[in-house]
């Protein structure tokens, strides 16, 4: 068993925000038909939904390797793992962002991890990654790197 898995699906603020489909679609069918406008509404809030959670990235982390979304590195690459809280977070994401560096963060998830990397191949000097539990995570990171 990952010592830690963690997919960044939508919050629900965001599933209830997309709702409004609904109520959209009513207003757009309602000349035609209520049924129809319901219908619509629904299978499209219902797509909405589940194209967000289909395409959430998982972050996960095993006795070899550290993966966020698609992309995996080894962990004998990452030199530390720093835990970034929320207030931080919007920094980190910004202005005090390196271009070279990989991004796997979701706007819903505010705390982010900066996995700082040393794998001569790569250029990337580091990875920031969203999660809900950063000091979690940055501690198994920085247990064995």
């Amino acid at each position: 068993m990952d010592p830690y898995q963690e997919r960044l699906s939508p919050a629900w603020w965001l599933v209830l925000a997309l709702f409004l489909a609904v109520p959209t679609s009513v207003l757009i069918f309602l000349p035609l038909s209520l049924l129809l406008g319901v219908t619509v509404g629904v299978v499209i809030w219902l797509s909405l939904v589940g194209i967000l959670w289909w395409s959430a990235p998982v972050v996960r982390l095993t006795d070899e390797s550290f993966s966020a979304g698609r992309a995996q590195i080894e962990r004998r690459y990452i030199t530390r793992v720093d835990a970034i809280d929320p207030d931080s977070a919007r920094a980190a994401k910004g202005v005090d962002l390196d271009a070279r560096a990989f991004l796997v963060i979701r706007p819903w998830i505010t705390p982010v991890v900066r996995v700082h990397l040393d794998d001569p191949r790569d250029p990337t000097p580091y990875w920031v990654v969203s999660t809900r539990a950063p000091d979690t995570l940055a501690a198994l990171l920085n247990d064995e790197s």
